[in-house]
């Protein structure tokens, strides 16, 4: 009590003294900076999205093709109205959307999550956007010119039509729909409807280079310029609204979200939205970057969209699209792969009835296409990354209490992906013989040395035979934790079986996870370190044994054991920190590019690591949890453009480093339980989508204040290093005393550590539905 009072006698001081100063105080949505990770480690940069939270329309500049790194490009061509190319300018026409492009200086550039700024240097002219749901709202500022250009450009199967002197609307095809529409019939479409807040007095359009007068273009290549005179400081407004069902929806859409032209309301609402959003987590202490880094965090962790577009229902998605009955669209995750480790357990705390939602649309893709998705790539073709990771997604709400949908159909399209779906990487149909292999033996066959392939269905990203088989074990887990719940225990009976067969592929005679061939013999001449080729994929999933030896989140508990108990697992993850590349460093992310963010072989750029530095509150050295997880926020994120460690993957790097600052995180999605760590905050609050707060006071906490000497639980003694979501559910506080060294007794004791499969009578039960 006396601490809450403390920290809010705290703020009360800071904002009386700045409004003192005629300042106000800074809110969540002040501390984003979009431009973080803009520069990307190796792979892909970050976007600066303008949108509102789980919006529709995401608005960034386009800059220069061919710069990966989109924060070192000189040149912004245009800024997205739907799928076509919105862009201003003042000179001469063109039917290159290239000749429209502007120099532009960061140093002159405003992001924000709700508006951004820049000036058109090459033009003299001010741009600004801000979005609603499914709309943008851009603001362009001209100098005075004979000629004021506003363009649009069209590339892919597109086509447009002038409807009156103030709009414009068309479609393109959906990126990657091509070989959906070459086989299944009608593709998917992206639809626009422009509105200019002036007459298009004067106008061409054009295809192919050529300049016509036609109030239609379809093909390729297709565009649309205006040409009218400008004052210095006139201002003209463009709106856009966007489908995936028709142009007049998107008219429709438009007119629901922006009805007048008031470009500033439309930018304090979704500053609005985003404050509300940021403001479920409230934090005090911390430092400026420290703040700045979480609140991006967050911002990119809401990113996705997830709202049906005709009555505001929330479903999961970002690019893959689908229909109900009355013809709505929505959309599903494109990357449970990514996201199901910490993205969508952030959310459930968040807003758990938003991942119900989720899960209704995850089943009504079921219905619609025969498999429940799980990394789906097209319209009626779902290719998977590795792994049928819906059933992580679907029993972790599910155990945390949150069952607002079909269970028993869920279940059926989980038992049909986990026992009918091929394993193969990137592919999806019916099993194969490598998948008969892991049903009857217990493993996911890899290539002998030295052998052709010769399953027709492997594609370029090859078998990842070991990371297959550890993945598929958890999902198996996951499926049989859900049959128990449903009282189908011969269901849970085989998958729990299934569930074990991440110990097939350890070889205890080198210490890690290895292939093995169909029959049953280890593949010779194999290197943890090095061997797999390219991203290590004939064993491996972008990463290698070193990473994905640590890969069974279900049971750790018998991971320690294989090892031979927790003395030589702990040798084991110290020695990951700090275990060298066995090649130069430039050749060792040549073959593993996906693998920045490196301390020794650990690689916080990528999945598969995430939960690794928290097995150590599994084996009896939870400091070390609090040191390692410390050192990875400080080194590998920061405040800048090279502030991501490597793909941000649809916020799920970005949603590590926000439950990892509070405090805790979810080493194993599905389990209802949290690993604590080390929060940077002296006092953090969650308000939950119930309306509850769950609450984490860090007494004493800095930079070196990193480690736990004590903890309470709602008032209760904690001598363990994790609690179960029933704890928090309805409300709670964590109270941890910290200090700068460790305390070598806290949570170290052997039934401390967090539940396991093998350990089953700790496995905390299902909490019942809210």
């Amino acid at each position: 009590m006396k601490i809450t009072v403390r920290l809010a006698c705290l703020a009360m001081i800071g904002s009386s003294a700045l409004a003192a100063l005629g300042q106000h105080p800074k809110e969540a949505v002040d501390y984003v900076s979009p431009n973080i990770g803009g520069i990307g480690q190796l792979l892909t940069a970050t976007i600066p999205y303008v949108q509102r939270p789980h919006g529709m329309a995401r608005l960034a500049p386009v800059v220069t093709p061919g710069i990966p790194d989109r924060y070192l490009a000189d040149k912004i061509y245009g800024f997205p109205a739907g799928p076509a190319l919105l862009m201003a300018s003042a000179g001469e026409t063109s039917t290159r959307p290239e000749a429209y492009a502007s120099s532009y200086d960061h140093d002159f550039e405003t992001a924000t999550p709700y508006y951004y700024e820049a000036d058109l240097q090459s033009w003299g002219i001010r741009a600004e956007f801000t979005a609603a749901k499914q709309s943008a709202y851009y603001r362009f500022t001209f100098p005075a010119s004979s000629h004021a250009h506003l363009a649009l450009s069209m590339r892919d199967h597109a086509e447009f039509s002038v409807v009156s002197d103030h709009a414009i609307e068309g479609s393109e095809r959906a990126d990657g729909t091509v070989s959906h529409v070459e086989q299944d019939g009608p593709e998917t479409r992206e639809y626009f409807y422009v509105e200019f807040s002036r007459p298009l007095h004067s106008w061409q359009t054009w295809q192919h280079g050529e300049w016509s007068h036609d109030q239609k273009q379809s093909g390729e290549h297709i565009g649309f310029v205006s040409d009218s005179p400008s004052t210095k400081g006139e201002i003209v407004e463009v709106k856009v609204g966007i489908s995936y069902i028709s142009a007049e929806q998107a008219r429709h859409n438009l007119e629901h979200d922006i009805p007048g032209w008031n470009f500033n309301q439309v930018k304090a609402e979704t500053r609005a939205a985003w404050t509300d959003a940021l403001g479920a987590i409230e934090t005090v202490g911390g430092t400026e970057r420290q703040r700045t880094i979480f609140y991006t965090a967050l911002y990119r962790s809401l990113g996705r969209m997830t709202d049906i577009t005709e009555d505001g229902k929330y479903f999961s998605g970002y690019d893959h699209t689908v229909h109900d009955a009355e013809g709505h669209d929505f959309y599903v995750d494109d990357g449970l792969w990514d996201t199901y480790r910490s993205l969508h357990p952030l959310q459930i705390l968040l807003n758990a009835h938003q991942q119900e939602d989720m899960i209704r649309s995850y089943i009504l893709m079921y219905q619609q296409s025969g498999w429940m998705p799980s990394f789906p790539s097209a319209v009626g073709e779902q290719s998977v990354m590795i792994g049928h990771h819906a059933a992580s997604f679907i029993l972790d709400a599910y155990a945390k209490g949150y069952r607002d949908f079909d269970v028993n159909e869920a279940y059926a399209a989980l038992r049909k992906n986990a026992t009918e779906a091929t394993m193969l990487p990137w592919n999806r149909g019916p099993l194969t013989s490598l998948d008969k292999v892991y049903f009857d033996k217990g493993f996911f066959p890899a290539l002998a040395y030295g052998e052709k392939e010769t399953e027709t269905r492997v594609t370029p990203e090859r078998r990842q035979s070991v990371s297959v088989t550890l993945e598929s074990s958890y999902d198996d887990w996951c499926v049989a934790q859900l049959a128990r719940a449903l009282g189908k225990e011969q269901d849970a009976e085989y998958f729990t079986k299934l569930a074990h067969n991440y110990k097939n592929v350890f070889n205890p005679a080198i210490g890690f996870m290895a292939p093995k061939s169909a029959d049953g013999e280890w593949i010779s001449h194999f290197d943890p370190k090095l061997g797999g080729g390219n991203g290590g994929r004939d064993y491996f999933t972008e990463v290698n044994s070193w990473l994905y030896t640590l890969h069974v989140q279900h049971d750790v508990a018998g991971l320690i054991h294989l090892f031979g108990g927790r003395d030589a697992f702990n040798a084991r993850l110290d020695r990951l920190f700090v275990e060298q590349y066995g090649t130069s460093k430039y050749t060792f992310l040549g073959q593993f590019p996906d693998a920045t963010g490196l301390v020794g072989q650990y690689a916080q750029g990528n999945e598969p690591s995430f939960h690794i530095p928290y097995l150590y509150d599994f084996s009896g050295q939870p400091w070390k949890t609090q040191q390692r997880v410390r050192q990875l926020m400080d080194l590998w994120y920061g405040d800048g453009p090279l502030g991501i460690p490597g793909d941000d993957d649809g916020g799920a790097t970005s949603s590590w480093y926000v439950l990892s600052a509070m405090g805790f995180y979810p080493v194993c999605p599905g389990s209802p339980v949290y690993e604590i760590g080390s929060p940077i905050f002296e006092h953090t609050s969650i308000r939950m989508g119930n309306g509850k707060t769950f609450t984490i006071v860090a007494n004493h906490v800095s930079a070196r204040n990193k480690y736990i000497q004590s903890a309470q639980l709602n008032g209760k003694p904690l001598n363990r290093p994790w609690f179960n979501h029933a704890d928090i559910a309805n409300g709670g506080t964590l109270m941890l005393e910290m200090a700068d060294r460790p305390n070598l007794q806290w949570g170290s004791a052997p039934q401390d550590a967090p539940p396991s499969m093998t350990t089953e009578k700790q496995q905390p039960a299902i909490s019942g539905a809210e």
